[in-house]
Parts: structure tokens; C-alpha cells; sequence
């Protein structure tokens, strides 16, 4: 791909500005990305504000390395547009995670120092914090930039295990000798121990640190390479809390002394820079501080010269990702929702993260994925994508929970730095294989997932928080996860019993189905029965009211003792009118919503469900006011698939309505453009797939169809090369026309309001003429997409 550079002002919003470090050359040129490329719609700063947690900056597609300035406001993904202030640059990111901010190890800070000393110097994190120009932001896939109110601007970007960065000092007094330093930190101030060493001739930094997993169990050791090019050295040491020194040049530290955390690191001073500017790069590595070096010298072998090549690089991998798919908008679709389009696709390839030679627990000679955060959010919409449009990564990852399940004895719900993250709910890991299977990916051994699926239904681990499921003995005996449960098998957060419930029966339907996919009769017999097991907690007699007004609907999945009887939590509990439900601080029987949002969860039998709720337009009543009253959070993920519901009470037309409520008013191109965390790219999952015209069912081979966003869109499977094809008939940009009036696939009638993923590995042309009124296509019993038990007359209930 070629690129044309040009000069304009610092902050273009057209283009990525990098610095070129060629002596002769200005250190400020702007580089654009072509105008036909995809890329000019991707902006990493969605979500980069109002909670969305998004990684902002530069990495590649699954990459380890991952650089960003880091804030002191909203940082969970490091950097955030809310307006904090900058106190680093570090080299490793998660992205959309919620909780505790993730990772941001060994940041660099440069500075210049009061009168040219060390001692007025500010090394700690609070007193170095310093504004950024708010315009002069700038992030594009590959590259990050950004100035501080001090003067320095910075520029980065990254290879697969190491980052390079550009620290551009202001031009003045020559006598001052700018300063970096690195602090033995990370976002959430987890360390535990460190180490750095600092040589004295070329102020390379070499170390590790022990760190706590944001969210889970245990901790890691992570290690660092660091070494700086563009000018001589002119002295370095290290520094501890406000003070440093050249003597010594080696420091250990532990976390310090009860609430008061120790700060401390290395730091160099430079003379004589080109340009003004100082090059560091940095290598990273769990193995150990020598294979960092060794990254960071074999994918950055010149420093100086390199940092074009690796944006190059970068945009070039993620072009090729996002080359399966090819849009023609159509007449007057604005640029902001293909922006929110494309950015929400790339989104979703920034985690889970390669570790491929980066597992020092062991070496399977196969590609080992980490930062699985968490597939409670993410086995929804976000595995489902890359199964279209990536599914040799997907595949690489099913391989790589099925590898830490053989060698960490469970298959995980949540696993970032190596380390095993708290279960939210069930073992949802059991529906991203199965959604693989039934997607018919190949090269997984289903023998083997079949085995720890099962696992996770029979054998309760001692410590069920954090893999397997929870109550198991009480699961078998009674059909149900019970409130206040007697376990002395294992331990967890004896809560949720509700939310439980719902999802251990979804996954025992996903392990029927696979079990039922490998000829093992008896085993889809026992558990398809036991996915009926939901039922078990619905209290028909249940009303909910808000602030003391009847909501007029009956019937409520309620929490049950041991005994038998009911115990009570209001319906609107953990919703936005009432209060939020943590998993640390204030667990309930339904985890992060309400009985009111899980209602709906039971994805594989919601015929049974709409006759427990009254029949067809009971069931959307109860929908239309879930999404109008603020009970719906669309910021948590099981509310995704209630927004296309209406297709399985035979109106599809009005899951599109509905979804039309949210893109773009919820999901838009701006930094704030998320309503919640992205959660590893789910939300951006949940915007592509609405503006596909499809949505998945995780766990089924059904995407329920709906009217797309685009005039026309193909997707070419990198699997078998065939391109599917969705067009419209009716299209216009206004979305007046969003009701389906009727489809074809392949030039042939199509009269269900569903479809499955031979969409797209048999290159199917699927064909839907739009009009502004809702029709009759979908509505039939027949045409519905498929609900066990569908033996029950659904139709009756009209």
C-alpha cells in the first residue's frame, strides 16, 4: 500500500502524524493513510471516554505489544480523551475491560529538569503528571501521538513483543539534559517486587516485576528491555520516591509498607539528540528480561530508522484482516457509521493477545492465546465475528483454552497475564467451542473438548471462582443452583444463584449439542434434558413494580432455597433504577442486572419461554417495556440478543426497530461513542453485526436476519475463499425503509427470519427487498429460528 506525505499542522485529523528520525530530515512529518483504504475508518478513540476503556493506541492485530501514553484519569486501557493528565508510555494494554485498570507495566516518562538537576526532577507518578494539548492527539492502527503541555511530543508505535517510541523535546537551552525514566509500576499499582539495572555506558534498563492480574487470581512476572538511541548518554542511575541518584546502578523493591506504595526505577539523562529527539525502545517478555532484549533487537534491528517501516507494517496486517469484508455504503450512509463499522471490527482483534513463545509455564508447540477478559463478554458477539472473519485465529484460540484445560486441569472463563480470571457466571468457555464446532471449524480435536466440557458440568473444583461451575452436587440433585447453597466441595462467591441457573443450563445445551454432533446418544439425552433446568426458578406468580407502580407483568425467575421454597429479590435490583450489582462488593442472585434482563437468557429454549410469559404479544409487551422503561443496560451484553427477541415472536421487523433505538445513539463514531466498557471488543462485535443485518446466537449455527445498514456488503471466507454475498432491494440512507418485506437466498424465496453459517463458507447470495412498513415475513411458527421443545404450540399463545 502506498503513501503520500505531506506537511500540515500538528493534530490533522486526517492523518497520522510519525516522526522520521533521519538526520537532515524534520523530525515532524505527517504521513497519510491512502483515501481508499479501510483504514481511514478506523478510529481508536471510540470509547476512549464515557467508559468504553478502549485501547487507544498502537498495536497489531492480537499483538503483545501494545504502546499508549498512560492517564491518570479513566485509564483502564491506559490512555483515556477525558481530559487527565499523562504520567507515561508503557508497552502492554488490555482492552475494554471494566474493574481495576489492566496492565501499563514499566512506563517511560520524559522530562526536562529544573536548572539541569537530578533532584528537581519528578520522578513520582503524581508530581510528573502533566496535561496533554487536547488536539494534538492523534491515533490511527499502528501509531500513536500526542504532545504534552510541557513542550515533549511523542510519537509510537509497535512490533509483535516490543514498542518503539519518539520523545521530542522543546528546542532551547542546550545545557539542559533531558531526562526519561521508567517506573516500576503498572496502571493499577499491583507491583509486588521489581528490579532494574540500569549499564552505565549505554543506560540500557533491564529488569521484571511481580504483578496481580486486574481481575483474577495469583500474579506474573513480567520483564522489560529498554534501550535508547539519537544522542549520547550523559549520566543515569536510579531513583526512589522523590529523590535519584547515579549511584547504585541496580535497585530491588517490594510493594512497600501497608497503604504507602513505594515508587522507584531507573532513569537516564542524554546529550547531543538529533532532531531534538531521543528514540527508546522497549521489549517485553514473560519468559525473561534477555528474551525482551532479543524481541525488541530482531523485530526493531535500527531504531532510527525503523519507525515508518513498523506503521507500514502494522497497517498493512490489519488491511489484511479486515479484507474479507467490502461495503458499498450506498447513497448518503454517513462516514460516522462507517466508521463505528469498521472501528468496531477492528476492535475486536486487539484481544485476546498472541503469547506464542511468551508462556513460561509451558510450550505446546502450537499458538498460545492470553487475555481471554472475559469470555463471559465475549463468547456472545465477539468470538462469533472472528469465526467469519478471522477463523484461523478463532481456531488458534479454541485451541489454546483446550491447551490451558490440559495442562491447568479446567477450561477458563476469564485468563489475562497467565493468570486465571474470576467466573462471572457459567462456564461459558463450553460455548465458544461448541459455536465452533457447529460452525464447522476444523483442526480442533472435538473428542477432547467434549471431555472438559463434561468436566465442567460433573467435577466441582475446589475453587469454582475462578474456573468450572459452582454447586454442582446441588445442580444434579435438585435442577437448580439454590440461594444460600450448602457447597463444601468448592468455594466461590456464594451468590448468583439465579444467572447461574440460567447459564448452566444454556451450557449444558451447548454440551448436548455437541455431544449429540459426535454420536454420543446417551450423553445428549442426559444433558439437553438437564438445559430444561431454568424453568426451575421461574415463580409465575411473581409481579414487579417501580417505585410502587405495578409494571403489570406476572411471572419472574426468582431464587430458591435448599428446601424448596422461594426467597425474593426485587426484579428491578442491579438495573439502572435501582443499584449496581458487583461481583467484589454487593453480589445479588443475578450478576451485574436484574431478574428483569435475565428473564430473557435462555437463548436455546424461548418458545418454552414465551408461553410462560403469556404467549406472543405478552412477550413483546414485556420486551417493548424492558426497552423503554431503563431497565435495558445495552453497556452489559446479555442485553444484545434482546434486542432481536421479536424474531422468535414471529416480528423481526421489530428487532430491527428496535436496534435502531441504539446504533447510533448508543454506538457512534465519537470518543464517547460507546455506552460502556468494549469489553475486549463485544460492543464493537454487537455494532457490526447490526449493521451486517445479521446477529449470531452463540452456540447455535443461527444468525437471525435483519435489515442491514449498508446497500450491499460481501465477505469473502478465508477458509474456502467463497465470497457471501447480503444486498437490498429498497435501500435508503434515511432508514425509513427498515422492514423486511421478503428475501431470496441464492435467487430462491426465503421465509425464514433466520440463517445459518453456510452464509458464508458457501458464498450464498442472501438478497432482502426493505420497505417502511412492517410485513408478514418471518412471522410464521415455521419460520422462526429453532427453540428446543418446540413441541409446545407456540402459535396458541397469540
Amino acid at each position: 500500500m502506498r503513501r503520500t506525505s505531506f506537511s500540515i499542522s500538528w493534530g490533522s485529523p486526517q492523518c497520522a502524524l510519525r516522526f522520521l528520525l533521519v538526520f537532515g530530515l524534520s523530525p515532524l512529518v505527517v504521513q497519510c493513510v491512502d483515501n481508499d483504504s479501510v483504514l481511514r475508518f478506523v478510529n481508536p478513540l471510540i470509547g476512549s471516554t464515557n467508559g468504553g476503556n478502549v485501547f487507544a493506541g498502537a498495536t497489531r492485530p492480537y499483538g503483545l505489544a501494545k504502546a499508549v501514553a498512560d492517564v491518570d484519569g479513566q485509564n483502564t486501557g491506559g490512555f483515556s480523551t477525558d481530559g487527565s493528565n499523562i504520567v507515561g508510555f508503557s508497552t502492554v494494554h488490555d482492552s475494554g475491560t471494566g474493574g481495576n485498570p489492566s496492565l501499563g507495566n514499566f512506563p517511560l516518562f520524559p522530562q526536562l529538569c529544573p536548572d539541569d538537576l537530578v533532584d528537581n526532577c519528578n520522578f513520582r507518578i503524581g508530581d510528573r503528571a502533566t496535561p496533554y494539548v487536547a488536539d494534538s492527539v492523534v491515533a490511527s492502527p499502528g501509531h500513536f501521538a500526542v504532545e504534552l503541555q510541557s513542550g515533549i511530543k511523542a510519537s509510537m508505535t509497535s512490533s509483535e513483543h516490543a514498542a518503539l517510541f519518539s520523545f521530542e523535546f522543546p528546542s532551547g537551552d542546550t545545557e539542559v539534559h533531558p531526562l526519561v525514566l521508567l517506573d516500576l509500576t503498572d496502571l493499577w499499582k499491583s507491583r509486588q517486587n521489581a528490579t532494574v539495572s540500569v549499564d552505565a555506558e549505554t543506560a540500557r534498563m533491564k529488569g521484571n516485576g511481580t504483578f496481580l492480574p486486574s481481575f483474577g487470581a495469583g500474579s506474573y512476572v513480567m520483564h522489560y528491555c529498554v534501550d535508547f538511541f539519537g544522542g549520547s548518554v550523559f549520566d543515569n542511575g536510579v531513583w526512589v520516591n522523590n529523590r535519584g541518584g547515579t549511584e547504585p546502578k541496580d535497585i530491588y523493591v517490594t510493594r512497600g509498607f501497608n497503604l504507602f506504595y513505594l515508587e522507584a526505577g531507573g532513569w537516564a539523562r542524554f546529550t547531543g539528540l538529533a532532531n531534538n529527539t531521543l528514540t527508546a525502545r522497549v521489549g517485553i517478555s514473560f519468559i525473561s528480561a534477555d528474551q525482551a532484549c532479543q524481541s525488541a533487537e530482531t523485530e526493531i534491528p535500527n531504531p532510527l530508522q525503523d519507525f515508518d517501516k513498523l506503521v507500514q507494517e502494522a497497517e498493512d496486517e490489519w488491511e489484511e484482516k479486515l479484507s474479507p469484508i467490502s461495503v458499498n455504503a450506498g447513497s448518503g450512509v454517513s462516514d460516522a457509521l462507517l466508521t463505528s463499522f469498521w472501528s468496531g471490527i477492528y476492535r475486536t482483534m486487539i484481544s485476546p493477545q498472541n503469547y506464542t513463545g511468551e508462556n513460561p509455564k509451558w510450550d505446546s508447540g502450537i499458538p498460545y492465546f492470553d487475555s481471554f477478559y472475559c469470555i463471559w463478554d465475549a463468547f456472545r458477539v465477539q468470538h462469533p465475528l472472528l469465526t467469519i472473519v478471522d477463523p484461523k485465529a478463532q481456531v488458534q484460540m479454541v485451541n489454546s483454552l483446550l491447551d490451558i484445560y490440559q495442562h491447568e486441569g479446567w477450561l477458563p472463563d476469564c485468563h489475562m497475564s497467565l493468570c486465571n480470571g474470576w467466573t462471572q457466571g457459567g462456564s461459558n468457555a463450553d460455548v465458544v467451542l461448541v459455536d465452533a464446532y457447529v460452525k464447522n471449524l476444523t483442526g480442533i480435536d472435538w473428542e477432547l473438548a467434549l471431555k472438559a466440557i463434561i468436566q465442567d458440568a460433573e467435577v466441582e473444583p475446589l475453587e469454582w471462582a475462578f474456573h468450572g461451575r459452582g454447586g454442582v452436587q446441588s445442580w444434579r440433585a435438585l435442577d437448580y443452583i439454590p440461594y444460600l447453597d450448602f457447597d463444601p466441595i468448592g468455594f466461590g462467591t456464594n451468590s448468583r444463584s439465579i444467572s447461574r441457573t440460567l447459564e448452566y443450563a444454556y451450557n449444558d445445551y451447548c454440551l448436548a449439542t455437541l455431544a449429540q454432533g459426535l454420536s454420543q446418544t446417551s450423553v445428549y439425552e442426559k444433558y439437553v434434558a438437564r438445559s430444561a433446568n431454568w424453568r426451575n426458578l421461574w415463580k409465575a406468580e411473581q409481579t414487579s413494580a417501580i417505585r410502587g407502580r405495578d409494571t403489570g407483568f406476572t411471572g419472574f425467575f426468582q431464587p430458591k432455597y435448599l428446601n424448596g421454597t422461594w426467597g425474593f429479590q426485587d426484579p428491578i435490583d442491579c438495573s439502572a433504577l435501582a443499584s449496581f450489582c458487583s461481583l467484589t462488593s454487593n453480589p445479588s442472585e443475578t450478576f451485574e442486572a436484574s431478574v428483569w434482563q435475565y428473564q430473557f437468557i435462555v437463548p436455546h429454549s424461548l418458545s418454552s419461554l414465551i408461553e410462560l410469559m403469556g404467549g406472543e404479544q405478552r412477550f413483546l409487551d414485556r420486551l417493548d417495556f424492558f426497552h423503554t422503561s431503563g431497565l435495558a443496560d445495552i453497556s452489559n451484553e446479555p442485553v444484545f440478543s434482546t434486542v432481536y427477541l421479536y424474531h422468535y415472536a414471529g416480528r423481526p421487523g421489530l428487532s430491527t426497530k428496535r436496534l435502531h433505538t441504539y446504533i447510533p445513539a448508543s454506538f457512534n463514531a465519537s470518543n464517547g461513542g460507546l455506552p460502556g466498557n468494549d469489553d475486549s471488543g463485544s460492543m464493537g462485535a454487537f455494532v457490526a453485526f447490526g449493521m451486517l443485518g445479521l446477529f449470531p446466537i452463540s452456540g447455535q449455527d443461527v444468525y437471525l436476519i435483519s435489515a442491514p445498514f449498508f446497500e450491499a456488503i460481501n465477505i469473502t471466507s478465508p477458509v474456502t475463499g467463497k465470497t457471501a454475498q447480503i444486498k437490498t432491494v429498497g435501500f435508503d440512507a434515511s432508514y425509513q425503509n427498515i422492514f423486511i418485506q421478503n428475501v431470496t437466498v441464492n435467487g430462491k424465496p426465503w421465509t425464514k427470519s433466520w440463517i445459518g453459517h453456510a452464509l458464508f463458507t458457501e458464498g450464498w447470495t442472501l438478497e432482502v427487498v426493505l420497505g417502511s412498513q412492517e410485513s408478514s415475513w418471518g412471522s410464521k411458527v415455521e419460520d422462526r429460528p429453532p427453540s428446543w421443545g418446540e413441541s409446545t404450540k407456540v402459535a396458541g399463545f397469540m
